[in-house]
């Protein structure tokens, strides 16, 4: 899109301090539910607080995002620390993440092998019922046998995967299989511990939240589903959506995600400014609902026909 250099430049620098209001309010805000849900624990009012603890949790997956992207602070240690702290929350690999996130945003959409968010991902083919059932809580237990968790342990193991080839410089690849390690001891001190004190209460707390993430797969994969693949214009192959004040708190603004795709280096709560300045050259942005609405009659129409794809209205400049 056409845009002031000078503007594009102010919207790109990073802030601490609102790096800082993010993370102290999100774990703020999650140790207080995880509190509640001890409080509630062995009790049916237990489901309560820790469905709310977990959709929260699944907002590491922004904060993993950001700090990923080295946007989230303007202190490059403040991005790396946090990156690996949510990369642990969001079972992130965090040296294979950085890199094959990278390749997503090179080849966004591309069904060329470089996209490795394609697979089992927010590009995948699914049915009306393999898509449907992501959103039951606890999914993910179904598919652990390829899971990320099984991606770990196997370079955990030392075992070269194909993401691992394809995608991690060779200069990289020990510190993958290093971080994959502490990941794997992580996992099994939580189980051992929940173990001594004969209580699943620790599991709950810090290894599976992320399976019971519903609310946060309902606007993720709203980003790319069912839009065109194969094109380099990120409106065809991107969507944006509006959410309420809590929910964009969690997903850290990254519903304004065609802005984001096109300039990956402007911090997400800069993204509302910078939708202020392009939106005349975007698509308009859409309701969960109105995005849903065209997501399922797609997933429909490209189970039959895999070149089918939705057709975005882009404005004429």
């Amino acid at each position: 899109p056409k845009i002031d250099r000078k503007i594009l430049k102010e919207l790109s620098k990073r802030n601490d301090l609102e790096g800082w209001k993010h993370i102290i309010i999100f774990f703020t805000s999650l140790i207080l539910l995880g509190l509640l849900s001890i409080h509630y624990w062995g009790s049916i009012w237990f489901l309560i607080p820790y469905f709310a603890y977990c959709t929260l949790w699944g907002g590491a997956d922004a904060i993993w995002h950001e700090c990923g992207h080295r946007t989230a602070f303007k202190t490059r240690k403040l991005n790396d620390f946090f990156y690996f702290i949510a990369s642990f929350m969001n079972n992130f690999e965090p040296v294979r993440w950085r890199w094959s996130h990278s390749l997503h945003h090179s080849y966004t959409a591309s069904i060329d092998p470089h996209d490795f968010e394609v697979d089992e991902s927010i590009f995948s083919r699914p049915n009306l019922f393999t898509f449907l059932i992501r959103f039951i809580p606890g999914y993910y237990f179904l598919i652990l046998y390829k899971s990320l968790h099984l991606e770990i342990v196997k370079h955990a193991l030392g075992i070269e995967t194909r993401v691992m080839k394809e995608c991690i410089p060779k200069e990289k690849k020990s510190n993958c299989v290093l971080s994959s390690r502490i990941f794997l001891f992580l996992w099994l001190s939580i189980i051992i511990f929940s173990i001594i004190i004969k209580s699943f209460l620790p599991i709950f707390l810090f290894l599976i939240p992320k399976f019971f993430i519903s609310l946060n797969i309902l606007w993720g994969l709203t980003q790319h589903m069912g839009l065109k693949e194969d094109t380099k214009d990120h409106r065809e192959s991107t969507r944006s959506v509006r959410l309420n004040p809590i929910f964009s708190f969690i997903y850290w603004k990254m519903e304004y995600h065609i802005e984001h795709h096109m300039f990956p280096m402007v911090p997400s709560y800069n993204l509302p400014k910078l939708n202020e300045v392009i939106k005349d050259q975007l698509p308009n942005p859409q309701s969960l609902y109105e995005a849903y609405k065209e997501i399922i009659p797609a997933i429909i129409k490209k189970s039959k026909n895999p070149d089918y794809f939705i057709k975005v209205k882009i404005p004429n400049n």
